[in-house]
């Protein structure tokens, strides 16, 4: 920050160092445990003592001097004219000092990050519940909520569209039309055909991210006409070009600088809840704040693709798979968002993680006048791995075979071709994980005892009788595309400075929980053998890391940071090679020691480095992809990621209660780099697919957001989480990456959804065609007479 906004904030970010990271000194702790340093050792979370202390600085929590408040007016209506929007009253209320609209919007009034569909405020039309219609800014946030509310909008009510079946024959929702993309795959032969045939229609609903701390920011004016905007976003430079398009600024008059994030599954991805934020700060020259209600939250980010699949599949009589054929209808809302890019993923994994010789995928995106839709963990490869894994389960009972035995019959391996074209180079051991999880022992069932009524379908106070339970196993086999797709530049810059002993790491890649900021050290320390390693906080007066999705900085940005790191080591130890007249690669650094192949040499690196600063600048940028093709072919995917899920549960099959009694799961993660944080990363991929199973679903009545909270909206607990082991990682290093890591989140997410609902089919022998699993479909009527 500079001038006159440097004096007006107290705005303090965290320095996120090697303090809470335990002993360091690298190197195989004692007795051959794992390492205490660097990479493979379990280091805790690099900002664990910031949110320990209550120091982490959440946007919530920031204050500046002057601060005024936002509150945001957002349309009751999912789609309707706006006719007229008076703001005088609103205006003329004490304490209030600005109100904005879209004719106030000095720069580009629409934005999108892939496709710039969006308004900042609605200007003749309404597309959704909760658009932004216009923004306050008042020295109170009580006064700017009544200043909201006393905005006076004249609408003329519209019938919504809000079926995705009905949005091609209706009337354009958006000058861009309501088909966002169409992706007709064909691959094999389309007459080929299977001794035996399934088929199924399938519905996904809308998971919200729903995350713990809702959206929150402030922006604060510059003395050059400016505007600093610290919010807890996931790519700041994106973020930031965005809002300088609509400021009416060049992006070098705006600065976004990150703060604390509280987890980010994908919601942290819309600036619409920022662009306000510095109109605001602009027109008033004030500091203006805003931290959003949980309603405002679960209005103005997107969900996860409301999704329609109708299958059929083709198999010979040994239950290998012929053909697959798809339609597969993604619900965007009413903005492009992430639509093009969820709906690839979809129609490219729709065959999922098995040997397919003929697919013929119809794929579509549409707006309609629902929530809008975007990026969420695994977005188009949950909602097809749900529905080809319920076609594996139709086809296992239509043949009377085991439903493992017939997925192994069809597992993907490396050297296999996708229906896209596209071969599978990576590592690719679904066999291997689906045969973990089989051979896995099943947990005890529950003792028919009073005591033990807490593990029944239901708790103690909801649960039938106990002969009314019944327990099922079930599958699921999922895979995720690592990095953007289809030809999207990926590339990451990061600086490595050393000084003193201690090194400083200058990456804007954002933590978002995934645990960056402690790879980021752990690679320093093994690389360059320092003790001490600073990550510095994110702006973007930083070179840009690109986004936090699809494990990009796992791969991308760790990437950069060891080539930076190792190119800093060159400079250290090229004055000590040269000095003994060897080649700097005869030379190691083990637990601060520099010493060489033969002994002769042996130093500490402080001694090294003898007060020099050392710095470097490196980027990371892996291989190209292409768009799919018109036939839905092409090399679109830079790596593949793969898991397998057992799920065991018990249904209540009179009530339709469902409890998860275990997982276990079986991944490819390439190389474990830290194994405490890697087991947690697993584990809550699969709580979060629990929740999209058996309870989340932001429902909505003709458009409308229903029980738009966490009342109405059920977020598994600490109570629904079940047993979840971890039975294998398959450790087979991905070539083409960094470290031969592999991303870890996103593919639990995906798969688990699918192995509870195939275990709910065993226990019911009911189809189970749709997520979230409602009680109805796990009840098993009584057979008459």
């Amino acid at each position: 920050m500079s001038g006159d906004a440097a004096n007006a904030t107290s705005t303090t970010l965290p320095r996120i160092d090697a303090a809470a990271g335990g002993p360091a000194g690298g190197g195989p702790g004692p007795d051959g445990e794992p390492p205490l340093t660097g990479l493979g050792a379990s280091l805790p979370a690099a900002d664990i003592r910031a949110k320990s202390e209550g120091t982490f600085p959440y946007a919530a929590d920031l204050w500046a001097e002057g601060l005024l408040w936002a509150s945001v007016l957002r349309s009751p209506h999912p789609h309707a004219r706006i006719l007229s929007i008076d703001t005088s009253a609103a205006a003329a209320m004490p304490g209030v000092r600005a109100v904005v609209t879209h004719e106030d919007v000095p720069g580009d009034s629409n934005y999108g990050r892939r496709v710039v569909d969006r308004p900042v405020f609605a200007a003749e039309l309404v597309r959704h519940h909760g658009e932004p219609i216009a923004a306050v800014a008042a020295d109170h946030p009580d006064t700017a909520r009544l200043a909201a509310a006393a905005i006076a909008v004249e609408y003329e009510v519209l019938e919504p569209v809000t079926d995705p079946e009905k949005a091609f024959a209706a009337e354009p929702l958006h000058p861009d039309g309501n088909l966002i993309r169409h992706i007709p795959l064909r691959y094999g032969d389309p007459e080929a055909a299977g001794e035996v045939v399934v088929e199924g229609l399938y519905r996904i609903g809308r998971q919200d991210p729903a995350p713990i701390g809702a959206e929150a920011g402030l922006a604060v004016p510059r003395p050059d006409g400016g505007v600093e905007i610290y919010t807890a976003s996931t790519d700041p430079h994106t973020d930031r070009d965005l809002a300088a398009a609509c400021f009416g600024l060049e992006p070098d008059r705006v600065k976004v600088v990150v703060t604390g994030v509280p987890g980010a599954t994908g919601d942290r991805e819309d600036p619409g809840f920022q662009i306000p934020l510095g109109l605001l700060a602009l027109r008033t020259g004030c500091p203006v704040k805003l931290a959003a209600t949980r309603e405002e939250s679960f209005l103005g980010h997107a969900h996860r693709h409301p999704t329609l699949l109708r299958y059929r599949h083709h198999a010979d009589a040994d239950g290998r798979l012929v053909k697959v054929e798809a339609q597969i209808l993604l619900d965007a809302g009413a903005y492009a968002d992430a639509s093009s890019e969820s709906l690839a993923a979809a129609v490219a994994f729709a065959c999922g993680p098995y040997v397919v010789p003929h697919a013929f995928i119809e794929g579509w995106a549409v707006r309609t006048n629902n929530p809008p839709s975007g990026h969420v963990r695994g977005e188009g490869a949950m909602q097809v791995c749900a529905a080809y894994e319920g076609q594996m389960d139709k086809l296992a009972a239509r043949l009377g075979m085991d439903p493992a035995e017939l997925r192994l019959r069809n597992a993907l391996s490396t050297g296999d071709i996708l229906p896209t074209g596209q071969t599978v180079t990576c590592p690719a051991p679904v066999a291997e994980l689906l045969q973990a999880v089989r051979d896995h022992p099943l947990p005890a069932l529950p003792k028919d005892s009073p005591e033990d009524d807490w593990l029944l379908p239901g708790g103690p106070e909801g649960a039938g009788e106990p002969g009314a339970v019944r327990r099922g196993v079930g599958y699921g086999v999922g895979m995720v595309h690592m990095l953007g797709a289809e030809g999207t530049d990926e590339v990451s810059t990061a600086t490595v400075r050393v000084h003193d002993g201690v090194a400083t790491v200058i990456c804007a890649a954002v933590e978002t929980g995934q645990g960056f900021a402690t790879l980021a050290r752990q690679i320093v320390q093994e690389v360059l053998g320092v003790d001490e390693v600073h990550v510095a906080p994110v702006d973007t007066d930083q070179p840009p890391a690109g986004p936090a999705t699809h494990g990009r900085h796992t791969w991308v940005s760790g990437g950069a940071v060891e080539r930076a790191a190792k190119m800093v080591r060159t400079q250290l130890l090229q004055p000590l090679a040269h000095k003994f007249g060897m080649s700097t690669e005869l030379l190691q650094i083990a637990d601060g020691k520099i010493t060489s192949y033969d002994g002769v040499l042996s130093t500490t690196v402080m001694e090294a480095m003898d007060g020099k600063e050392l710095w470097a600048t490196a980027q990371c940028r892996p291989h190209p992809t292409e768009p799919l093709d018109e036939s839905g072919q092409g090399d679109a995917f830079v790596g593949l990621a793969f898991c397998a899920v057992r799920a065991v549960v018990d249904v209540d099959i009179e009530l339709g209660s469902i409890r998860v009694v275990e997982m276990a799961v079986a991944q490819d993660v390439g190389r474990v780099l830290n194994p405490k944080q890697l087991a947690t990363r697993i584990e809550a991929g699969v709580t979060q697919g629990i929740g999209a199973a058996l309870t989340e679903n932001l429902r909505t009545a003709r458009g409308l957001i229903r029980h738009p909270d966490l009342t109405g909206y059920a977020l598994p607990t600490s109570l629904d989480a079940p047993d979840i082991r971890i039975v294998k990682l398959v450790e087979e290093r991905d070539v083409v990456a960094p470290f031969g890591a592999k991303p870890a989140s996103a593919v639990p997410v995906v798969t688990a959804p699918a192995a509870v609902a195939s275990a709910v089919r065993s226990a019911t022998g009911r189809p189970v065609n749709r997520l979230p699993i409602r009680p109805q479909a796990a009840v098993v009527t009584a057979p008459k007479g």
